[in-house]
């Protein structure tokens, strides 16, 4: 529109002293835009623009700049200053266009600009009927408050208006809005889900009701995503207290700490530390560190049933070390995690340390000290263990109760037991580092009592590894880490391997071939009285724990009812007398097979003592040699000690030790080392 004349401006004064357009003068060249065909008397500069304007349109909508102008001292003011308008130039040139009766859209993009500008100008009623803050007003109720996109949309244009945005109560205004608005959509969505449910009992109506669609948090969590911390904080805070879903804030949560971290999992690795800026930019890892105690401050109650995945929690752990977190941030997730660790894989407990993003370059001692510094982070391991091992079940929900505590089925043994595995893998990984030190690789292997390893297949092998990376730890630390191998719970190849492993102490090698000849024993005196129930159970009692699993347990279960014979008939095909002699022939071919073994057990000590002679002739003052000659003389010693009042289980004992022996010595091709 064209700019009116002098007299047609002072018409337009109202009876009730506010200053308004006539209608003519309104529609009169709405288009054009600045007014030319009147001189200019007022230019306003705000930040870097300037705005040749009239002042009588403004002061006729503007109070602000109608006090401006009426407190100058010179009466003919020809510029003002307005620097501080919220959103700047842009602001104020829809603002100027309004006071000209140019029409202006209020969209979702500009309204929140638009309000703080109304406010900062005083374009209020009081100046002007159907001012521009009445205008913005009924936009925002309208067409923002009830749509959760357009109002999160608005609250993330309110980020570059602040103050002016808090000064209008804008942004509580919104954020209440989005959370009422979840609140209901979260209600209609769980209605809509049981239709679907009875939908889906009753065929004939299937195709009425068809709900594929995201959850309420699927879609809108990913636009919150771009806001910035604090209003985030509030926003999620607010949906949290209306009783939004634990599952749909943790989604919500992954989303924004995926866009607000992306990239910063690299700098875990000191190597591209300079990438994230980790050298020189201080505030955006002050501003990193900020996000992930406030992620971490936002998530759901700590539960064993938290629907926050193990492997979100392990990558905060890890981000929060790495960017040197508060202690009770990093606390809070080791507690977490340690709740939830019977649902963890190796790669979450796998913590590096010295890897931190704020380390600047370091100085020579810095250096020497990361040389000697180990791979991974043992304390946080062990205090996650500590918290799993501490877990209060006196509130359990899950209705464990009825179980023993050493059942194989019992929750809390079951748990145990994964717990058990993930740590002997830990540790079968660790121990390839050439840093650690023994006493922590032995607190590690301490942790879990004794009933939470079925098998200690695992332990073993992992401990196998440390001391071929350390050969040269102490014996008294080699013992004590074998200590932690239960020999009565090693499978038959683990027992082969170990009775042959030369890196372990001879004491190790002593249990395992004690064990295996009970075991050997226990399973010949079950065959030869295989003819008694007793006889029958307690041979199969003792040949799981020679094998090592409960399967040879089921079978020897089975055994009782269907004990097969050695040419294979069943027993039940059979008479008695016939079944007893096929009993007494099978345990007179044991007894020639362990006579035989015994043979072979004895020629190979000869040999062995001989050879002893020779070497310890060559160089007397070997001490090796010595302890192992006084350790195998034990050993033979052990062997052969059985009470005078039993001849038989004497004969029988050595008997089993030359079994032993050979078996040994025919499996040794199968070493893992």
């Amino acid at each position: 529109m064209g700019v009116a004349t002098v007299t047609e401006l002072k018409q337009s004064v109202s009876v009730s002293g506010k200053k308004m357009f006539r209608t003519s003068l309104s529609n009169r060249h709405a288009n054009e835009w600045p007014p030319t065909d009147v001189s200019s008397d007022l230019t306003v500069e705000v930040g870097t623009s300037s705005f040749a304007l009239h002042k009588f349109p403004l002061v006729s909508r503007s109070g602000k700049i109608r006090r401006l102008v009426a407190e100058a001292k010179d009466t003919k003011l020809a510029r003002l200053t307005l620097h501080g308008t919220p959103g700047g130039a842009p602001a104020f040139e829809l603002a100027a266009k309004f006071c000209y009766g140019v029409h202006v859209d209020v969209t979702v993009a500009n309204v929140a600009m638009l309000r703080c500008a109304a406010r900062y100008l005083q374009m209020t009623d009081d100046f002007s009927d159907k001012n521009l803050e009445l205008r913005a007003e009924a936009f925002l109720r309208d067409a923002v408050f009830p749509s959760i996109a357009s109002s999160v949309a608005v609250l993330r244009t309110c980020e570059g208006l602040l103050p002016a945005a808090e000064d209008v109560n804008l942004v509580a205004r919104l954020i209440a809005a989005i959370a009422n608005n979840v609140c209901k959509e979260q209600l209609a969505s769980g209605l809509l889900s049981r239709l679907d449910q009875s939908a889906q009992l009753k065929p004939q109506t299937v195709g009425l009701v068809e709900l594929d669609s995201p959850g309420p948090g699927d879609w809108w969590g990913k636009s919150v995503a771009g806001l910035g911390l604090d209003f985030f904080q509030r926003l999620l805070s607010a949906v949290k207290s209306k009783g939004l879903r634990q599952e749909t804030v943790t989604r919500i949560l992954i989303n924004y700490a995926q866009n607000s971290l992306h990239g910063l999992m690299t700098c875990r690795d000191m190597s591209a530390a300079d990438k994230c800026g980790g050298v020189t930019d201080t505030d955006a890892l002050k501003k990193q560190r900020a996000v992930v105690e406030t992620i971490v401050g936002l998530l759901p109650a700590q539960s064993k049933k938290s629907p926050v995945p193990m492997a979100f929690l392990s990558g905060l752990l890890k981000t929060a070390m790495a960017l040197s977190a508060s202690n009770m941030c990093k606390t809070d997730l080791e507690k977490r995690i340690g709740m939830q660790l019977d649902q963890a894989i190796l790669e979450d407990i796998l913590i590096a340390t010295g890897s931190s993003c704020a380390t600047t370059s370091p100085t020579p001692a810095a250096a020497a000290v990361q040389q000697h510094q180990t791979l991974y982070d043992t304390d946080v391991v062990a205090r996650i263990f500590a918290v799993f091992l501490n877990l209060d079940d006196d509130n359990e929900e899950d209705g464990g109760g009825g179980f023993d505590y050493d059942s194989p089925r019992s929750p809390k043994q079951s748990a145990l037991v994964k717990a058990s595995k993930l740590l002997d893998s830990y540790l079968a990984e660790i121990a390839l580092d050439s840093n650690l030190v023994p006493s922590k690789f032995i607190s590690l292997a301490e942790l879990l009592p004794d009933h939470a390893r079925l098998v200690t297949d695992g332990i073993y092998r992992a401990v196998d590894i440390f001391i071929k990376v350390h050969p040269n730890i102490k014996e008294a630390d080699r013992y004590r880490m074998c200590k932690a191998i239960d020999c009565q719970r090693l499978t038959p190849d683990a027992c082969s391997h170990a009775a042959q492993n030369e890196r372990l102490p001879v004491q190790m090698a002593v249990q395992v071939l004690y064990f295996e000849q009970i075991r050997l024993r226990s399973a010949i005196q079950s065959g030869g009285g295989g003819s008694g129930g007793g006889g029958s159970v307690f041979g199969g009692h003792d040949a799981a724990l020679f094998y090592g699993c409960a399967a040879a347990a089921a079978t020897a279960q089975g055994g009782n009812n269907n004990m097969r014979s050695g040419s294979g008939v069943g027993s039940g095909a059979m008479s008695p007398r016939d079944n007893y002699a096929s009993v007494r022939r099978e345990n007179r071919e044991l007894k020639l097979e362990v006579s035989r073994m015994r043979m072979r057990l004895t020629d190979l000590e000869k040999d062995h003592v001989s050879m002893k002679r020779e070497l310890v002739r060559v160089n007397p003052a070997n001490r090796l040699l010595r302890s192992f000659a006084r350790s195998f003389g034990r050993l033979n010693t052990l062997f052969r000690m059985r009470p005078a009042a039993e001849p038989g289980l004497q004969q029988l004992g050595a008997k089993a030790t030359a079994d032993a022996k050979v078996l040994f010595q025919r499996r040794r091709r199968h070493s893992i080392s």
